[in-house]
């Protein structure tokens, strides 16, 4: 392309490490382009950089080709009269590369694009023209054909969740004609477009028919000729030299984008996001763009594009807002056991392995979205965040011990100090105004085999059991057998022994109301009088034998908490009471039995009713009893919806599962969760795994699920969400969280579901 009146300077980059040194091509005649360069080095986001001094008479291209006989690309254009300008290639140095300098005279400008405008004329008008991109303009309503700078990427962008990426900023892009050798771009207004057929017909008038759009961009390598995807922004992504901030490029999870699409869309997007200063990278999003980018490797790696894994991506961020929202409270650092209130924005160091009802939650581990902490914080609508070192935050460190407003945003937090006025307030604010009865049958007297109850049954042996018998109907093969111990056996025992004006008596002490510490203790006391002193009515000891006979000899049975106060739509309780297992050895079933009814009473637990102003007394625990699973192979919990990819048409599941007996909900210190979606993403059958997290217990390139595992899981969950729904009645939005095992056998058990709260 170049003409009588250019001059270029080919400049040869053979390794990042030696840019310092590199030498000018003697191929190549400098002229007057030499004297416009300057020294080379690298900006921050690893683009080559060097000055560049340009006459009044002319203005210059930056071209880059891979090798001395390509044409190449434009990447910037560097306006006339230019005095020592920086100006910078467009992607980071990666392999052998060239670039060249053309000047071209002012007065005959040249048209580096070839769309019939010259350069100056399209560089006027940044954004609805661009003399590096042959697009047709579009109205600027309708979205851009260059981004010049951060305020127009705002302007575009809209938020949107991606799998480890909630509401984060979007800004979608489409790439025609990449099937030949004049690739055009466009950045939609992705408030204004949903989809992209939409701003294709619409805003590009190309396209009038919804099926050929797709059947020319998704889903083949062979007749495509365009192509869709979104420009994510990361703005808490960490760089290794500490930098914050990366844009991900993305294609729709189950679309096959081979590399030489790729390439193209990468060069035009940072060529047209020049402000991005290589802070822009490919993401393979799913397992068929991962086996596709292995496939490609060598490609990928003789390429400028920068390419970044799913596990460095957010294993790099410094911040996660799990649950957004604002709050007032005391600011307090947690390193151990403390007595913690509603009234405490709590800072963990180490998450916690239970959690009583608290204003704010910033943790210095990262958490998924299924731990307990953050099904808490969802229930209690608790801002909830990961925050890097928040022990030692110059924002945060001088305020702990001081009343303080917290707000939990989904790119970064706010904090402030606060007066006792602004706390009493909002805590007041917040909790229910009416004392709140929960519903106990007492009217059932007996233990009950599973196969007996079912869904209706709560009110007497509560949801957990209740849920279970009703999914031993529809996956008799995936669930656990057993029984369920009613209220009325705890109801009788409290009353039995004295224990609810024990109750009363400890609940109406001024000093239990208002120090929780003496309110901890207390209650601590209280179960142990439950454990040690409490004694069975002889007609109870005898049932409960009976049904741990019925047991075959030497099965050890767990006992799990089932009250009348968890498990239900709006309030799940996760966490809040405890299970326990009775090995044979142990002998009679009455101890274990009372180390669960004791468990109604924890400080967690009590604060939390006290919270929701639930009455104590009124509050009723039974017993889901059913053989322990022991020596499992993994363990995990999920939920039959998608969150990352709202809406219907493309719903899937969420998956966190870890190896062994490492709980996924409380993970302990240094064990990260495998963390997946599934979802039908194409227009076939297959369905589509997107990992946002990888297991750090199993090797490198490994899975805790199979994918054969994977899918029948999505199988059970699909028959039990759409069993369920009807019974809740649920609208829109309604999805089942699960609790599952692949037992040592290798296969999978469910032992709980319960309505999640959203």
């Amino acid at each position: 392309m170049t003409t009588h009146h250019q001059r270029a300077h080919w400049l040869l980059l053979p390794t990042v490490a030696a840019i310092a040194a590199c030498p000018v091509d003697s191929r190549a005649d400098p002229g007057p382009a030499a004297e416009a360069l300057g020294g080379l080095r690298l900006t921050p986001g690893g683009c080559l950089e060097a000055t560049v001094d340009l006459p009044s008479t002319h203005y210059g291209v930056l071209w880059r080709a891979p090798d001395l006989e390509a044409a190449g690309r434009p990447v910037r254009l560097i306006p006339p009269g230019t005095q020592a300008f920086p100006t910078a290639d467009t992607a980071p140095a990666r392999g052998d590369a060239y670039l060249r300098l053309h000047l071209h005279p002012v007065a005959s400008p040249a048209d580096s694009d070839g769309d019939g405008e010259d350069d100056l004329s399209e560089f006027a008008s940044p954004g609805t023209r661009n003399a590096l991109n042959p697009a047709e303009p579009i109205a600027e309503q309708h979205g851009r054909i260059q981004i010049p700078d951060r305020e127009t990427y705002e302007l575009l962008s809209h938020r949107d969740n991606f799998p480890g990426a909630a509401d984060f900023q979007e800004v979608k892009f489409l790439v025609y004609d990449v099937h030949t050798d004049t690739p055009v771009l466009y950045f939609a207004d992705s408030k204004r477009y949903p989809y992209h057929y939409y701003f294709s017909r619409d805003a590009v008038a190309r396209y009038s028919s919804g099926s050929l759009f797709n059947a020319h961009t998704y889903f083949t390598n062979t007749s495509r000729r365009n192509l869709a995807g979104s420009i994510v922004y990361h703005p808490n992504f960490q760089h290794a030299d500490g930098r914050s901030g990366l844009y991900t490029i993305e294609f729709w999870p189950a679309d096959p984008v081979a590399f030489r699409f790729i390439e193209i869309a990468y060069e035009m997007i940072a060529a047209g996001m020049p402000f991005v200063d290589g802070d822009l990278a490919y993401h393979p999003a799913s397992q068929t763009q991962i086996t596709l980018r292995d496939e490609e490797a060598d490609e990928f790696a003789s390429s400028q594009v920068n390419l970044i894994d799913t596990d460095t991506l957010f294993g790099s961020q410094t911040y996660n807002g799990l649950h957004t929202g604002s709050c007032f409270g005391r600011l307090k650092l947690v390193a151990g056991a403390e007595t913690l209130s509603a009234r405490d924005v709590v800072i963990f160091q180490s998450i916690p392995n239970d959690l009583t009802h608290v204003a704010g939650i910033m943790t210095e581990d990262p958490q998924t979205p299924l731990s307990h902490i953050n099904l808490k914080a969802r229930q209690n609508d608790t801002p909830n965040a990961y925050i890097a070192e928040a022990s030692t935050h110059p924002d945060i460190a001088p305020l702990i011990g001081q009343n303080v407003y917290y707000e939990v945003g989904p790119d970064g937090f706010q904090i402030r100090a606060a007066t006792q006025v602004e706390v009493d307030a909002y805590f007041e604010s917040i909790r229910p105004d009416a004392p709140q009865i929960p519903i106990r049958n007492l009217a059932t007297t007996e233990i009950a085999a599973l196969a007996t109850i079912g869904f209706h049954h709560d009110d007497a042996f509560g949801s957990k059991a209740a849920n279970l018998a009703q999914l031993r109907k529809i996956l008799p093969d995936l669930t656990p057998d057993g029984f369920a111990v009613p209220f009325y056996f705890y109801d009788e025992f409290m009353k039995y022994n004295g224990f609810y004006a024990l109750a009363e008596a400890m609940m109406a002490d001024p000093l239990f109301q208002t120090v929780p510490a003496t309110r901890e203790a207390r209650l601590a006391t209280f179960r142990d009088q439950i454990e040690d002193l409490g004694v069975l009515p002889p007609w109870m000891d005898v049932a409960l034998e009976e049904m741990r006979e019925a047991f075959p000899e030497g099965t050890s049975i767990r006992a799990r908490s089932s009250t009348n106060n968890e498990d239900l739509e709006g309030f799940n309780g996760a966490g809040l009471y405890e299970s326990y297992t009775h090995h044979p050895h142990e002998g009679r079933f009455a101890k274990t039995a009372k180390q669960v009814w004791a468990g109604l009473w924890t400080y967690r637990a009590f604060e939390e009713r006290e919270f929701w102003r639930i009455d104590h007394l009124a509050a009723a625990m039974g017993i889901l009893v059913h053989p322990n699973f022991a020596d499992e192979v993994a363990n995990g919990v999920g939920v039959t919806k998608n969150p990352f990819i709202p809406g219907t048409g493309w719903d899937g599941h969420y998956v966190n599962v870890q190896v062994g007996e490492n709980l996924v909900t409380n993970p302990p210190p240094g064990t990260v969760p495998e963390e997946y979606t599934i979802a039908n993403l194409g227009f076939g059958a297959d369905y589509e795994i997107q990992y946002i997290r990888r297991s750090n217990l199993v090797p490198e390139g490994e899975t805790v699920l199979s994918r054969e595992q994977a899918l029948e899981l999505k199988d059970a969950m699909n028959i039990l969400h759409n069993h369920f729904r009807p019974l809740y009645e649920s609208p829109a939005g309604f999805a089942m969280e699960i609790e599952f095992k692949i037992d040592r056998d290798g296969e999978l058990a469910i032992k709980q579901a319960r309505p999640w709260v959203d």
